[in-house]
């Protein structure tokens, strides 16, 4: 087991990286995209990229579990509705997550930067599709294996932005408006997380006391957000979120491709 004073992380370091789960799990408990946060914020803490991948799993089960929840509670997800979603979704994090396992650090070092980069993009110049809310309308069954195997897989082996591709995909797909697609993501999200968690902790690449103490932070996070969410949004956060992201992306870019800090 690790420690996070094991890999040199000071206390004050350790504050600041609570203070960003705690964010993450706000914003992504409204639009997805915590990871976008947590990811960069543990690199840029000296976290090795298999470390970094495990921990951000087992800290972000604890904030998708809490969101979740949050919204199941207020009727705004239906598991019977998307039992095909959570079945495919499982079997894609638990592949996507075997081969994190079993890629070089070397690659992740290289890949983890581009895929956090190139979300932050998206996020930043994707449009959110505007479709009205059916509640009796039925969801279709067929379409949510391509989307549970394809998204749980990505989450699986990298993960970042995840929760924000679920709710946009899903309003593409279904008749659902932006905070019933929410709940779905935010669902879809823990199911993946504790997935290719149980596949990092059987590989040993989770620093624990750090994992559960950004956990905490984000699972408060997370229930604030989700009530947020239910009560109207802040869409005003998404601009201030992805240029924070692009930020951090470019200094880990920076960083690991010319070996400055």
């Amino acid at each position: 087991m690790l420690f996070p004073f094991e890999l040199g992380i000071e206390l004050s370091t350790l504050a600041i990286l609570v203070a960003v789960a705690f964010t993450a799990g706000f914003i992504d408990a409204i639009a997805g995209g915590g990871g976008l946060l947590t990811i960069p914020a543990l690199l840029t803490a000296g976290i090795p990229p298999h470390l970094a991948l495990g921990t951000n799993k087992l800290c972000a089960t604890f904030g998708s579990a809490t969101a979740s929840y949050t919204f199941y509670r207020r009727k705004l997800f239906s598991p019977g509705q998307w039992r095909h979603a959570l079945v495919a979704t499982a079997i894609g994090a638990w592949l996507g997550a075997f081969l994190a396992h079993w890629l070089p650090s070397d690659w992740l070092n290289q890949l983890l930067p581009v895929v956090v980069f190139a979300c932050g993009l998206y996020l930043l110049f994707g449009k959110t599709p505007d479709v009205k809310s059916c509640t009796d309308a039925p969801i279709a069954q067929a379409r949510q294996w391509p989307q549970g195997l394809a998204l749980g897989f990505y989450d699986g082996v990298a993960g970042p932005g995840t929760g924000a591709f679920w709710t946009v995909s899903s309003l593409m797909l279904y008749p659902l408006d932006l905070l019933r697609a929410s709940g779905v993501a935010r669902s879809m999200n823990f199911v993946s997380n504790a997935c290719a968690l149980s596949i990092f902790i059987f590989s040993g690449h989770v620093v624990w006391l750090l994992g559960i103490c950004m956990g905490l932070g984000l699972m408060v996070g997370a229930y604030l957000g989700a009530r947020t969410a239910i009560k109207g949004g802040s869409r005003f956060i998404r601009p201030v979120f992805i240029l924070v992201v692009l930020a951090l992306t470019a200094r880990l870019a920076w960083q690991h491709w010319f070996g400055l800090a």
